[in-house]
């Protein structure tokens, strides 16, 4: 009895690591998102799948416990790093009264630094992760943690900066981070990372307002010290001054 709790990383296979792979190989059924399952489609052909959509995530960690216990082999996948706002804790919690299950989480590359990469090195120095997504944490503990990271000055990768839903929420916290940063705070977004239509935009701080975004799209914004060196956001991480 066997369950992967899979990282399938940013976005196409290129991304995701030859230990996912394998996995995904040994398992008889794949569980996922339906979007992130259709970014590994060459690699499930003959294989059970377990799909469901955004908010049922519940539902479909205990269908493939289910399976598991019941002595599939079976992979959860999980976009990006399935320890950093993925599919990991969840699947951990629904297992708690099967000890006898064998669970394996597998890392990948997560936004963060599928996004940094594109836009340069903006992650060299200290960083914070947040997500403006309020469906799980309420929007006044998502202000108190974007207030406090700027006023640290650390650079800030923003997942889930915005939906049809959320429209209004990165400007929110745009408004915030402007109480304590300078406008021109250089900032970056990528959406779509390592997938097909990916865009990438380099702006500051006072146009990443006015900037639209989805749930595909990851914000960096930058410190104090971030420059645009031919194009590429750089955190410096102070060899100069050693």
């Amino acid at each position: 009895m066997k369950l992967y709790i899979v990282s399938i990383g940013p976005g196409g296979t290129d991304t995701m690591t030859p230990r996912a792979a394998r996995a995904i190989a040994d398992s008889s059924v794949v569980a996922g998102y339906g979007v992130y399952l259709d970014l590994i489609t060459q690699l499930t052909a003959g294989k059970e799948l377990i799909s469901s959509p955004m908010t049922r995530e519940r539902e479909r960690c205990e269908a493939a416990r289910d399976r598991a216990l019941a002595g599939e082999t079976v992979s959860i996948v999980s976009s990006g790093d399935a320890g950093v706002y993925g599919m990991a804790g969840l699947a951990l919690e629904v297992c708690r009264e099967h000890p006898e299950l064998e669970l394996e989480v597998i890392p990948g590359v997560t936004a963060a630094t599928g996004a940094a990469a594109v836009l340069g090195a903006p992650l060299m120095h200290d960083f914070a992760v947040i997500s403006l997504s309020d469906l799980l944490t309420p929007w006044e503990t998502i202000e108190k943690r974007v207030r406090l990271a700027a006023e640290a000055d650390f650079v800030l990768c923003v997942y889930n900066p915005g939906s049809v839903k959320r429209a209004g929420h990165l400007r929110r916290a745009c408004d915030i981070m402007l109480q304590s940063k300078s406008p021109d705070t250089p900032c970056g977004t990528v959406r779509n990372i390592g997938r097909d239509g990916e865009e990438a935009n380099v702006l500051t701080l006072a146009e990443l307002a006015d900037t639209k975004v989805d749930m595909f799209t990851t914000v960096i914004v930058g410190n104090n010290r971030t420059r645009v060196i031919n194009g590429k956001l750089v955190t410096p991480r102070g060899y100069e001054n050693k």
